[in-house]
């Protein structure tokens, strides 16, 4: 789950972090209002739950009420990589000395969270990262430990050579990590975190991401969920306790087992098609679960045909075939539809499904080939 900058900053605050002041306003009034309280120059800051905000025109320094209106109106309402704006984070602007990277985040491989750092840090962050790998610092976490006081120490004079700055630095960096833990996030990070032209280092940035898995122990970060910025069929499926993840493709998968899911995709890449989705309905045998899983595909104008692959072992077949034909009976103007049912109560699913008008398949295999077909 992803929350907005505005409130990774609360978390960060909360921590002890040094962040600037700000607000968040819905309209440009608002947005002059915060700015002529704070009587100085402000930043007005989209918030979107993307990156890139600042390259697409969403960051800007506004020095007096009328020009944080006048950046507010144009701002608010933006579209950045398909995603409107509604809010703006109306925060006090900070003279920047240098701008540094740092970031914690899961790395699957150690099954550790890693802290990088980077005195390159900035909006080319990513350039960075592949042009000159040896300027990213990386610290591996002990669980058991969390990050020591020498450890941080260190990391923090890679950063940068004045003790003084070196010192803030490895206290932000024990608490960013302590951020991440608290909030079971896969993701905390801080970029830029500057040094002023007097030595304070100020979190000016920030990012949260957090284990959708923990959130049930996560009540208050949950509770920051925007679901506006959410995929509306990705709500619905966790309503229903569906795994659904949207992709550009126009090949429905309805698919019983995330690795079944994985599998049926690459066969419909394999066999020259593009997957519109992966959705695993799991391995219950509600027949709403299939209603709802085809109502979420259906919401996908790209989608010219769907393939339904269902391995039946605890997944009973025929109630699967049950969800499926009264799914079709609530819907209109249905792509058409690919079944592939084996396992428990085949023969009884295979019976019912003679109810409606679809294409049944022995194979994986087959029914991925005909469902490719059926979308051109």
């Amino acid at each position: 789950m992803k929350i907005h900058e505005y409130q990774a900053k609360e978390l960060f605050r909360a921590q002890g972090i040094p962040v600037p002041p700000g607000e968040v306003a819905e309209s440009p009034s608002a947005a002059a209002e915060l700015s002529r309280r704070y009587g100085k120059t402000v930043v007005i800051k989209a918030q979107v739950l993307v990156g890139g905000r600042g390259k697409a025109g969403g960051v800007k320094l506004a020095k007096d009420p009328q020009e944080a209106r006048q950046h507010a109106e144009s701002i608010l309402g933006m579209d950045i990589k398909g995603l409107t704006v509604n809010k703006v984070l109306v925060t006090e602007a900070v003279d920047i000395a240098k701008e540094i990277y740092l970031g914690v985040i899961m790395d699957r491989a150690s099954q550790q969270a890693v802290i990088m750092a980077s005195a390159a840090g900035g909006v080319d962050i990513e350039e960075v990262a592949r042009d000159r790998p040896e300027a990213i610092h990386r610290l591996t976490v002990d669980p058991l430990y969390g990050v020591l006081a020498f450890q941080s120490r260190a990391l923090a004079r890679e950063l940068h050579d004045d003790p003084a700055v070196a010192r803030q630095i490895a206290v932000i960096i024990e608490k960013l990590y302590a951020a991440f833990d608290e909030t079971d996030a896969s993701l905390a990070e801080i970029n830029p975190l500057v040094v002023t032209p007097a030595g304070e280092v100020i979190a000016i940035d920030a990012k949260v991401n957090v284990d959708d898995s923990a959130l049930f122990r996560q009540g208050e970060v949950e509770a920051m969920r925007d679901l506006s910025a959410e995929d509306p069929g990705e709500t619905e499926s966790r309503k229903m306790g569906l795994s659904f993840v949207r992709l550009s493709g126009n090949v429905g998968c309805i698919v019983n087992g995330a690795g079944l899911a994985m599998a049926t995709m690459d066969l419909v890449k394999t066999y020259g098609g593009q997957p519109a989705n992966f959705l695993d309905i799991g391995g219950s045998s509600n027949p709403d679960k299939v209603v709802t899983a085809l109502k979420i595909i259906l919401g996908d104008s790209s989608v010219r045909s769907i393939f339904i692959n269902i391995f039946g072992g605890i997944t009973r077949c025929d109630d699967v075939a049950r969800g499926l034909v009264a799914a079709l009976q609530q819907v209109e103007q249905v792509p058409p539809v690919v079944v592939r049912l084996t396992g428990t109560n085949e023969t009884e699913a295979l019976d019912i499904l003679k109810q409606v008008d679809i294409t049944t398949a022995a194979t994986m295999d087959d029914g991925v080939k005909k469902a490719i077909e059926l979308a051109h």
